[in-house]
């Protein structure tokens, strides 16, 4: 049995195509994109770093509610946002705000729901999302029920959800792609492994070498993804979901990723249970700077055109915190009003009391 164990764990090689140098090592892996395409997802990762960085001040301001860091996971996200179409459904975990907003989210909404706002669970009409979950790995077994309803109704579709290495460790993780394996959902699965679910690293918290092999219990495709390396998330998320539509059931992906900051902004200090030399390592892959170098490799990025997209960021997430603050706030009978379609009796009294305090 242990030599069957390693054989499996062997096959389980970390996928990659730029390494750290931004240098192509996997020429046949190379995806089909256009210049234009590769200029796109710079742009998207750059974009998403400023954004992050806003999003913290915001919050330090009290000007958001809860907030995730994604800075370090941008390749993770973007890479494999950028391989899907418009038609898949995108469940994502709560760090996962970037892909729903470059899936058409608009920016001041993503603000709102930071603010618990529930016009930031609204998703506009044609953007095929649900809010982001918080409840640890709830929505793995979510996108195996939204893929078999893509498999059942033959729609060229996938559900991809999103959840970090700590819910990997959940039982809603086996029952998803248990569930999807055994019916052929068309679904996708993203295990973004930063190294630590909040602060537990990921070797306390299985015996397994990989997450990805955890997908032979399931009897579905599994594959290890460089996380920091935006082209080789592209290239096999856009193979999963090729296979899922063909067909051939769905996929685990494992990105093995890191983000700079702290789990959230709710007071967790990284620097408790992370040493300076991992940060340090780990900043060296940093998936903005591999792929700069790339790019730059290719005479297709500048630091102008760099500077133009720090700048817009920069204007669009001014205009988008205006935007949330220029909402209505949130009344309690808002709350109650979107909970029941009937007001049950004994809630009934209390409305009528909030309705009053609120229209005075």
């Amino acid at each position: 049995m242990k030599r069957v164990l390693e054989n499996i764990e062997n096959q389980f090689e970390m996928f990659q195509i730029l390494n750290e140098k931004g240098e192509v090592v996997n020429e046949d892996a190379m995806p089909d994109l256009s210049d234009e395409d590769l200029k796109e997802i710079m742009r998207r990762m750059v974009y998403t770093r400023i954004l992050d960085q806003r999003s913290i001040a915001l919050n330090r301001q009290g000007r958001l509610g809860f907030y995730a860091p994604t800075a370090g996971q941008e390749a993770s996200q973007l890479g494999s946002q950028f391989a899907l179409d418009k038609a898949d459904f995108i469940l994502p975990g709560y760090r996962d705000v970037p892909q729903l907003i470059w899936q058409g989210l608009p920016l001041y909404q993503a603000f709102l729901f930071s603010r618990g706002h529930f016009k930031g669970n609204q998703m506009p009409e044609g953007v095929n999302a649900v809010s982001p979950q918080i409840i640890i790995g709830a929505q793995i077994t979510q996108a195996a029920g939204v893929g078999l309803g893509f498999k059942k109704r033959k729609e060229d579709a996938i559900a991809i959800t999103y959840t970090g290495d700590g819910g990997a460790s959940q039982g809603d993780f086996y029952e998803g792609i248990n569930f999807a394996g055994a019916f052929g959902a068309q679904a996708v699965f993203v295990v973004q492994n930063n190294q630590f679910a909040i602060s537990v690293p990921v070797d306390k918290q299985s015996a397994a070498q990989t997450i990805a092999q955890k997908a032979v219990a399931a009897g579905i495709e599994g594959i290890q993804v460089d996380g920091m390396d935006v082209l080789a998330v592209y290239a096999a998320t856009k193979e999963a979901r090729q296979r899922a539509v063909d067909g051939d059931g769905p996929t685990l992906i494992e990105t093995m990723t890191y983000r700079y900051g702290p789990h959230t902004m709710a007071g967790d200090d990284p620097t408790r249970y992370r040493t300076e030399d991992m940060d340090s390592d780990w900043e060296e892959k940093d998936p903005i700077v591999r792929f700069r170098k790339f790019l730059e490799s290719k005479d297709l990025w500048s630091e102008e055109e760099e500077n133009k997209v720090i700048e817009q960021a920069k204007e669009e997430v001014k205009a988008a915190i205006k935007e949330a603050d220029n909402t209505p706030k949130q009344k309690v009978t808002d709350l109650m009003e979107n909970m029941y379609e009937e007001m049950p009796s004994n809630l009934q009294e209390q409305y009528e009391e909030y309705k009053e305090k609120e229209s005075k």
